[in-house]
């Protein structure tokens, strides 16, 4: 028996219609699922924006770097939404989209590592190095843990906490506040100790997985 309750009025369960925004941002999300743009298009705009803040990056340009590192990370996030709005993604596009990523944040801190290199910071340059090996880590042990059939999303450095923490050291490469502390180096070493912890986090979380499936 079909229910006698009144439909709620267009705008959503709570009887207000969506305002101007939301029907802009509605009207616009149509628009381009009906377009042919793909979602490896849009990971291939995030790949092109991170090669360019990499670039800037070694020409010191810091400011604009962390803008197109941004924007780049923003398509980034976007492509995999776009995805399943569209119906438009494959498997291949899954697979393309995780392996830019990790060809996206290994270019831009390998270029703050020519920049660390270059102003002598050996120890900075290091932990580069570490961090790009972390990040690694952090998608491998994902990746292997639901290959065992155990769903892996614990951590504290995931990709969007990795992306905010670079975006600020980069944006701030220049010095910050009125003792020109310099965030770049900073940042660094918080993701190297962050996706220490995450590793040993995912380790710890699968172990425990397995134990009780056992």
């Amino acid at each position: 028996m079909e229910s006698s309750s009144p439909s709620p009025p267009d705008g959503g369960s709570n009887g207000s219609r969506n305002g101007p925004g939301q029907e802009f941002r509605s009207q616009a999300r149509d628009r381009l699922i009906q377009s042919r743009l793909t979602p490896n298009a849009i990971s291939i705009a995030g790949l092109v924006g991170n090669l360019v803040a990499a670039v800037l990056i070694t020409q010191e340009l810091f400011v604009w770097g962390g803008i197109a590192f941004i924007l780049g990370s923003i398509m980034d996030t976007l492509d995999g939404r776009y995805s399943r709005m569209s119906g438009k993604g494959t498997l291949f596009g899954a697979f393309l989209d995780s392996t830019l990523d990790r060809i996206e944040e290994g270019v831009v801190i390998t270029a703050i590592a020519w920049y660390f290199a270059e102003q002598g910071n050996s120890l900075a340059a290091a932990a580069c190095v570490y961090v790009v090996l972390g990040s690694l880590m952090v998608s491998y042990t994902r990746a292997r843990a639901e290959a065992l059939g155990v769903e892996c999303k614990v951590g504290l450095a995931t990709r969007p906490v990795r992306v905010v923490i670079l975006s600020i050291g980069i944006l701030f490469a220049g010095g910050f506040g009125s003792g020109n502390f310099e965030l770049l180096a900073p940042a660094i070493y918080v993701m190297a100790a962050l996706t220490t912890v995450t590793v040993i986090q995912r380790v710890w979380h699968v172990r425990r997985a397995l134990i009780v499936e056992g």
